[in-house]
């Protein structure tokens, strides 16, 4: 099976973004954000979305290889989305369900590239 990601967007809740992070800590990878970090800005009840980009390889961890770079938009406690990265791996993505339809992917999309990032939204840019 290939490594190459699809080209599409998953939808998470709060829940199941707070699972992602702690594999992605456990793992070790290093895009990601904390759990706790996570914990407290995340809406409860909001969507989150991921949109693979590319592979990505740890030479010295096979075991954890490849994982997906994804582009991360997550709504915060103020409603605001913000951006962030998240590694995952392939069959975790792929066991996500795929709920979106093309229109509402393509509105995502352009929600990511307009969406400041969570670095500017901590620094309160």
């Amino acid at each position: 099976m290939t490594a190459e990601p699809p080209r599409t967007i998953r939808a998470v809740s709060t829940e199941q973004l707070l699972v992602l992070e702690g594999e992605a800590t456990a793992l070790g990878f290093s895009r990601r954000l904390s759990v706790e970090w996570v914990r407290e800005h995340a809406a409860a009840a909001g969507t989150h979305y991921l949109f693979p980009l590319f592979p990505h390889y740890l030479r010295h961890r096979p075991e954890v290889s490849p994982q997906w770079r994804c582009h991360l938009l997550l709504t915060v406690v103020t409603g605001e989305e913000v951006t962030s990265l998240l590694d995952v791996r392939p069959d975790t993505f792929r066991a996500l369900p795929e709920t979106l339809t093309s229109a509402e992917k393509t509105d995502v999309r352009g929600r990511l590239d307009r969406a400041r990032s969570q670095v500017a939204y901590e620094e309160g840019e």
